[in-house]
C-alpha cells in the first residue's frame, strides 16, 4: 500500500513549499536564530512538544519498550520532572533575552565556558540529529514494505531535514512545529485504543510478553535494573533542563510570561503523548513478538498493521512529523553556536547581518552532512540516544542551572564541572567499543550506567571548586539575576 508513502511526501512537499515563503521574510541573525522573538503561546506550545518529542519518542521509546514493557516509562518521566523544573526558570531566560547557552555560560563562567559548552552541545546535538535521519529510514522502508531499504530513507530524510533548516532557520522550525505538534498529539491519542484492542487487550499481552515487562524495574534489562532505569530518568531530564532547542524557544517567545504559560501547556501535552507511545510500542511488542522485526520499528509498523488505514496513515503522519521537527530542532542550534559562541565571537565580531544568516546556511548544509553519515555507522537509536542525551546532560546542565539559581558557582567551578563531564562521558563511551561485549551489558561498562561517573564527577568539580575559589562580584552576576520581565 504505497498510497501511505505518497500522502506523507504529499505533506512533506506542503511543508516544503511553506518554507520556501517563510524563507522570505528571514532578513537578520535575530529572525534567521531566534524568529525575531514573535512566537505567541499557541505556536510555542507546540514547537516546544516538537522540540521534545523526537524519535528519541517514537524510536528509541519503542526499541526501550519492546525490551523492557512499561518500565521505559522511567526514560520520559525525567523529562516530565525536568520541564517542572524549568517553568521556574523560563520568564528568567526569555529576559536574559540572547541566542544561545553560551551566552549564560559566557557571563558566568567566561569566554572558555562558552567555548567548550559549544563543544560538547555540537557532539550531543549532531549524534541527536544522525539518529532522526536513522528513525527517517526505518519509517519509509515499513511504509514502503521493503521497497525503500533504511539507507535510502535515512538519506531522504537528511536531505528535508538539512533543506527545511537551512531555508529559514527558527522561523521555519517554529511554524512547521504547529501543524506538526497537532498531528503528533491527535495520532497518539487516536491511535492508543485501536492498538490495544487489536493486541487483545492487556490480559493478552501479559500471555506472550515477559513477566518483567509490567513490573517497575524490569529485571532483565541492564545488569543493575534499578540503577539502569533510573539512568534513563535522569539523562532526559538533565538533557530537558539544559536543552539549548528549548532556551532558543524561549527567547524566540514575545514575552516571559507568554514563556511560561507555554511551559504548563507543554508539560501536559507531553506527558500525554510520551505515555501512550509507550502504551502503544509495549502493545505492538506484543503482537510482533518473536517475529523477527527491529524493536526501534514497533509504533511505525503499529501504524501500518494495527490501526485503521486513516488513523495509520494519521500517525505515521506524526512518526514523520517528529523526524523532520526534531531533526530541523538539533541540527539549528549547533549551527546556531558555531556562528555565535565561535565564529562571530572570536572570529568576525563585527559580521553583518547578511554574511551571518548566509554562513549559518552554509554551517547547517556542513553539519548536516556529518550527523547523515554517523547515521550510517548506527547500531542502535536507543544506545545512540542514551550516550547523546548523557554527554549534554552531565557536560552543560549542572553548570548552565547553577549559572541561573546559585550565585556561588564561580568561573572556574562551572568551567571544571563542563570539561569534566565531557571528558568522562566521552572516555565511557570508548571504553565500551574496547571491553569485551561480556563487560559491557546493554551498553554499560563493567554494567555502570555511564551517566552515574560522569555526573559525580562532574558536580563535585562544581561545588568544589566553586567552594574552593573566589565568589563572584554581584556586578558580574546581576545580568542574570535581574526581575523578569512581565
Amino acid at each position: 500500500m504505497h498510497w501511505y508513502l505518497y500522502v506523507i511526501l504529499a505533506y512533506i512537499l506542503v511543508l516544503m513549499g511553506f518554507n520556501f515563503y517563510r524563507s522570505k521574510k528571514v532578513k537578520t541573525q535575530e529572525d534567521f536564530m531566534v524568529a525575531g522573538r514573535s512566537l505567541s503561546v499557541r505556536v510555542m506550545v507546540f514547537t516546544l512538544i516538537c522540540t521534545w518529542i523526537g524519535s528519541g519518542t517514537f524510536i528509541a521509546g519503542a526499541e526501550y519498550a519492546y525490551k523492557a514493557g512499561f518500565s521505559s516509562l522511567w526514560m520520559p518521566a525525567g523529562a516530565w520532572v525536568g520541564i517542572i523544573i524549568i517553568y521556574f526558570l523560563a520568564g528568567k531566560i526569555r529576559t536574559f533575552g540572547q541566542y544561545t547557552i553560551g551566552d549564560i555560560l559566557e557571563v558566568r563562567y567566561g569566554k572558555t565556558a562558552r567555548v567548550f559548552g559549544a563543544i560538547a552541545l555540537i557532539i550531543s546535538f549532531t549524534a541527536i540529529v544522525s539518529y532522526q535521519f536513522r528513525a527517517g529510514g526505518y519509517i519509509l522502508n515499513v511504509v514502503t514494505d521493503g521497497a525503500v531499504s533504511v539507507e535510502v530513507g535515512q538519506f531522504l530524510a537528511a536531505a528535508f531535514v538539512i533543506l527545511f533548516t537551512a531555508l529559514a532557520g527558527m522561523m521555519a522550525v517554529a511554524y512547521t512545529d504547529l501543524p506538526n505538534g497537532i498531528i503528533i498529539v491527535l495520532a497518539c491519542v487516536i491511535s492508543t485504543p485501536f492498538v490495544y484492542f487489536f493486541a487483545g487487550g492487556l490480559s493478552s499481552a501479559q500471555q506472550v510478553l515477559p513477566p518483567d515487562h509490567f513490573t517497575v524495574f524490569s529485571e532483565t534489562f541492564g545488569a543493575h535494573p534499578v540503577l539502569k532505569g533510573i539512568s534513563y530518568f535522569l539523562a532526559t531530564g538533565l538533557l530537558l533542563m539544559g536543552v539549548q532547542s528549548m532556551y532558543q524557544k524561549f527567547y524566540s517567545a514575545k514575552t516571559a510570561k507568554g514563556a511560561r504559560q507555554a511551559v504548563v501547556l507543554w508539560v501536559i501535552g507531553t506527558i500525554v503523548v510520551e505515555t501512550v507511545v509507550v502504551i502503544i510500542a509495549v502493545f505492538a511488542s506484543s503482537h510482533f513478538w518473536g517475529q523477527g522485526y527491529d524493536p526501534a520499528a514497533m509504533v511505525i509498523l503499529a501504524a501500518k498493521h494495527m490501526v485503521h488505514p486513516v488513523v495509520g496513515i494519521l500517525l505515521l503522519g506524526a512518526a514523520c512529523a517528529v523526524v523532520i521537527s526534531t531533526g530541523m530542532n538539533y541540527l539549528l542550534s549547533p549551527t546556531t553556536n558555531l556562528m555565535r559562541d565561535v565564529y562571530q565571537r572570536f572570529i568576525r565580531p563585527d559580521a553583518d547581518q547578511r554574511t551571518m544568516v548566509a554562513l549559518q546556511k552554509v554551517v547547517v548544509v556542513v553539519l548536516g552532512v556529518i550527523a547523515f553519515f554517523l547515521a550510517t555507522k548506527l547500531v542502535s537509536v536507543l544506545e545512540m540516544s542514551y550516550f547523546a542525551y548523557t554527554i549534554y546532560g552531565v557536560a552543560i546542565t549542572p553548570a548552565l542551572i547553577a549559572a541561573l539559581t546559585w550565585k556561588r558557582a564561580t568561573k572556574a567551578g562551572g568551567l571544571a564541572s563542563i570539561i569534566s563531564g565531557t571528558v568522562v562521558c566521552v572516555f565511557l563511551k570508548v571504553i565500551t567499543y574496547i571491553l569485551p561485549p561480556e563487560q559491557v551489558p546493554d551498553g554499560d561498562p563493567w554494567g555502570i550506567p555511564i551517566i552515574y561517573p560522569s555526573l559525580i564527577v562532574s558536580l563535585l568539580c562544581l561545588f568544589v571548586v566553586s567552594y574552593l575559589t573566589q565568589a563572584p562580584k554581584e556586578e558580574e552576576i546581576k545580568e542574570l539575576f535581574q526581575p523578569s520581565e512581565a
